[in-house]
């Protein structure tokens, strides 16, 4: 039987990517890698493809080259041959940014029985509702039997990942050797987008490594010198910050958004303690944790069941790294709800109080991370909050509490790489609140803004508010509490994370066997009041002009941002105050 676990990420404000796909397929197979995961997030880009490091052409140079299609967005490799294998990375530069993505194509290799395979494929770009994709298999003499990739529940042989999206990539669980044969891809209309070569094998007859094994050859290794090392982490949590982003605004297109990326990518890091290698995989530092100061408090928790054989490795690294010490579930349902629920409350000041309403009687694990973050305005607002209208998408006018200051010192500029007008506000503990207001109320303006978020834009934006003096401003923001919980098990699955739910071999975990990720939860509350940022959300507002204005009486995006550590630590999106 499999072993459920639960992963609770949550936390509470009071005031954790490389752009990479592996792909497997054998000789004769079509396959078409598009440059981005939409054409119409990188229009008028100037995109160029390197093979291996070898610029690619529109015509192929031989036999199972590459070439370019429909405007370059696309590298087509038909058929594929041995010669096809490498690494194929598309360059997008445009005005306001770029962006890289990078394909590591393996010719050859074979699908094992029991394993699970994943089968790309991308819709071109569509300016209408995007209609899923068909997925046949070829049964010979002209014949072919199409998939269910419809109306099927999680856990089934074939799911399609993303429903009504661009990526139409399946996934299909533990393969047998009667799976093995050609796979096309089509649109509604009858375009074929992709061919694949599926072959499977049995198993090897050799005895398998066993988890204890696989525990016992865990070693340390040496952490990277922190002159380079603290960089790379910066911009691969910012990378990583980003990417969450782009796949949580596709669930929650016009709606309020709010998350943790330092929450997420740590929990997910501690998932990953069983790896060798295991210090380069943390995604926080203890360095890092120190830089964030005592306005972020961050705290772990791991609750087992005493049935289970948890690796004394991982309770020792927990430990060390977390501060988490294991703690044995009680006997009843109630008892453990009782007990969770008590230790988040106790981490996040009693704001949130009941997280998790029921423990199911099968688990046997639960990992919960908290993070708490208090900043308080350097510069103060005025006491009493005020009335204004903040104007929604539909053009409607909701009467909010506004806060705000005729003389507030703070930098403001128009970024053209966002399209975006960006405030600096600064706040206690070297942590400043960026609030990013498209030009007009339009979701189509939020959008544009939201599609320019990349990582290198927006530390480019943090590095020019930085080196801007502060300036006299008329400030009015909307007081807001948010109260968000995404879907992360969609988010799992984005991010390439299927396997916790099929039954990932967490051997640093538990030697017992395989590990099911039953749930998955993010809470994230914010505030934003006349003090600071505090556990809720923040906006503005407008009064007489006898300064220059910031006034964010619609919707916008935001960033929190440690500037001692150089990370963000909250993003969101405020649409409904």
């Amino acid at each position: 039987m499999k072993h459920q676990v639960i992963v609770c990420l949550l936390l509470q404000l009071t005031f954790e990517l490389a752009s990479c796909m592996h792909i497997q397929t054998s000789q004769g197979s079509k396959v078409e890698l598009p440059c981005y995961s939409s054409e119409s997030d990188i229009a008028g880009a100037n995109i160029t493809w390197t093979f291996n490091g070898v610029l690619i052409s529109a015509t192929p140079q031989s036999p199972g080259s590459a070439q370019l299609i429909k405007n370059d967005f696309y590298a087509s490799i038909s058929p594929v041959t041995a010669a096809s294998e490498g690494n194929y990375v598309c360059l997008a530069v445009w005005d306001q940014g770029e962006v890289t993505t990078t394909y590591s194509l393996k010719v050859g290799e074979t699908s094992f029985t029991g394993s699970n395979v994943f089968l790309p494929c991308y819709l071109p770009s569509s300016s209408g509702v995007i209609s899923n994709a068909r997925w046949f298999k070829e049964t010979g003499a002209g014949q072919r039997t199409r998939l269910n990739t419809e109306d099927v529940t999680s856990g089934e042989k074939i799911e399609l990942l993303s429903p009504n999206e661009q990526d139409q990539t399946i996934m299909m669980r533990e393969v047998a050797t009667g799976d093995a044969g050609v796979y096309v891809c089509e649109s509604v209309t009858g375009e074929k987008l992709n061919s694949l070569h599926l072959e499977v094998e049995a198993l090897p007859t050799s005895s398998p490594r066993s988890c204890n094994d696989l525990v016992e050859e865990l070693q340390p290794c040496q952490e990277e010198n922190s002159r380079t090392a603290e960089p790379i982490l910066r911009e691969s949590i910012t990378e990583f910050s980003m990417k969450l982003y782009s796949y949580l605004k596709q669930e929650q297109p016009s709606s309020n958004l709010l998350f943790s990326p330092i929450s997420i990518g740590s929990i997910l890091s501690h998932l990953l303690l069983g790896r060798k290698n295991y210090i380069k995989d943390l995604f926080i530092s203890e360095k890092q944790k120190e830089k964030m100061g005592e306005s972020l408090q961050m705290a772990s928790q791991i609750y087992y069941n005493s049935q289970m054989n948890l690796s004394e490795s991982f309770s020792r690294r927990s430990v060390e790294y977390y501060d988490a010490e294991p703690t044995k579930l009680l006997e009843s349902s109630e008892e453990n709800t009782r007990m969770i629920n008590l230790w988040v409350a106790n981490k996040t000041n009693n704001k949130i109080t009941n997280l998790i309403s029921e423990v199911s009687p099968n688990a046997q694990l639960i990992m919960i991370n908290a993070v708490s973050f208090s900043g308080q305005w350097k510069f103060k607002f005025n006491d009493k909050p005020k009335k204004g209208l903040f104007t929604k998408f539909t053009g409607d006018l909701v009467r909010v509490p506004v806060i705000q200051s005729d003389k507030y010192q703070a930098t403001m500029m128009y970024v053209p790489e966002l399209k975006a007008q960006v405030a600096r506000f600064t706040l206690t503990g070297d942590n400043s609140l960026y609030i990013l207001l498209p030009h007009a109320n339009k979701l189509s303006d939020l959008q544009q803004v939201e599609e320019r978020m990349t990582d290198g834009n927006v530390r480019r934006m943090i590095e020019q508010l930085n080196a801007a003096s502060p300036q006299t401003l008329e400030v009015n923001l909307p007081q807001i509490k948010l109260d968000v919980e995404p879907n992360m098990n969609v988010l799992f699955k984005k991010l390439g994370l299927s396997s916790l739910f099929e039954g990932a071999s967490l051997c640093g975990i538990s030697s017992d066997g395989d590990l099911v990720l039953d749930e998955a939860k993010h809470k994230a509350l914010l505030t934003l009041s006349e003090r600071g940022v505090d556990a809720n959300a923040a906006t503005s507002l407008s009064f007489s002009r006898s300064f220059p204005t910031f006034i964010a009486l619609r919707p916008f995006i935001m960033l929190l941002w440690s500037d001692q550590a150089d990370v963000p630590l909250f993003i969101g999106r405020v649409t409904e105050p």
